[in-house]
């Protein structure tokens, strides 16, 4: 038995426990970051405008983490089941394992974990991911899998989306999560353009870049969805057969489209309907100077010299 990278295949080795995907980590600790920032200067913001910049900025920073954070998540098709399967090539021996299957716009992620975790002497916590993003090499990805000796529900699963697998659902998925992906980068470029335009003096084209953000969204969902049409095979594992359906990511992506159509089709309604409010909604600018204006005293000064001088008194206002 040769060495394969350092180690022994087939032979038990230290497995770590999976973990979450890195970018996605990065983006969602990036806008948390931008949200605490903004935050700890919300207080400095007087009147009735602080309500309306807090519920515009956490808004805006929810729409542009969801576009960006689901391009690297994993959750736009899943699919989990419990069963007693085969665990390693040439080996009779059996686990009772939770296999999951999570599909995203990159690849597809398998987990394998153990119930109980330690079973034949060893952890059995896998979480194992295959990429067909543009540059990668799925199918040297799982050649390099084989090598290693990977558990038997892994690279069953891995199988199934191979270029050369009989399913034929490489191409299919491959192709819808590029474009979906290519999509929703677009919709985050204009989601920043619709935060410039929002703060300038003609915010019905702010208006304009979330409709056309809303749709870029749209267009990924429905990039993906079309490979609906195209039916998986039968995933049996052991004696329970894995079936997936959409995830978490693909559903929030759907409600964040609605989401900017909806905030794009009030922002021009109000801009033909009512300005005034619409420009109170934007920056809060004229209830904080009203607030200001009923918050407002008279001071009146007399001056004595003057009255000794001039025989009338000089009496200044100055309004606080």
């Amino acid at each position: 038995m040769t060495l394969w990278n350092g180690v022994l295949p087939f032979y038990p080795q230290p497995r770590h426990a999976a973990g979450i995907s890195v970018p996605l980590l990065i983006v969602i600790l990036v806008f948390l970051a931008l949200a605490a920032s903004f935050l700890l200067i919300l207080p400095g913001i007087r009147g009735h405008s602080r309500w309306f910049w807090l519920v515009r900025v956490l808004l805006s920073l929810f729409i542009g983490a969801e576009i960006v954070a689901v391009c690297f998540s994993t959750e736009w098709s899943v699919g989990r089941v419990s069963t007693n399967t085969s665990y390693k090539a040439f080996s009779a021996a059996r686990v009772r394992a939770h296999v999951g299957l999570q599909v995203g716009l990159a690849g597809v992620n398998v987990t394998l974990t153990g119930n109980p975790v330690q079973q034949l002497n060893e952890t059995i916590d896998y979480n194992e991911q295959f990429i067909w993003r543009i540059g990668e090499n799925y199918a040297g990805a799982y050649t390099e899998a084989l090598q290693k000796g990977l558990p038997d529900p892994v690279l069953y699963l891995a199988e199934k989306f191979t270029p050369s697998s009989p399913c034929g659902v490489y191409r299919q998925y491959r192709l819808a999560g590029h474009y979906a992906s290519a999509t929703l980068w677009v919709a985050f470029c204009f989601w920043l353009l619709s935060n410039v335009l929002l703060s300038m003096p003609a915010p019905h084209y702010g208006g304009l870049a979330l409709l056309i953000t809303g749709a870029f969204v749209l267009f990924s969902v429905f990039a993906f969805a079309s490979i609906s049409s195209v039916s998986l095979c039968q995933l049996r594992l052991g004696s329970s057969e894995l079936t997936t359906h959409y995830g978490a990511a693909f559903w929030i992506t759907l409600a964040t489209g609605i989401l900017c159509l909806l905030l794009g089709v009030a922002v021009l309604s109000l801009h033909y309907a009512r300005t005034s409010a619409l420009r109170t909604f934007l920056d809060g600018s004229v209830k904080g100077l009203e607030s200001q204006a009923k918050g407002s005293s008279s001071l009146i000064l007399n001056n004595p010299l003057h009255k000794q001088f001039w025989g009338s008194d000089l009496t200044i206002s100055t309004n606080l």
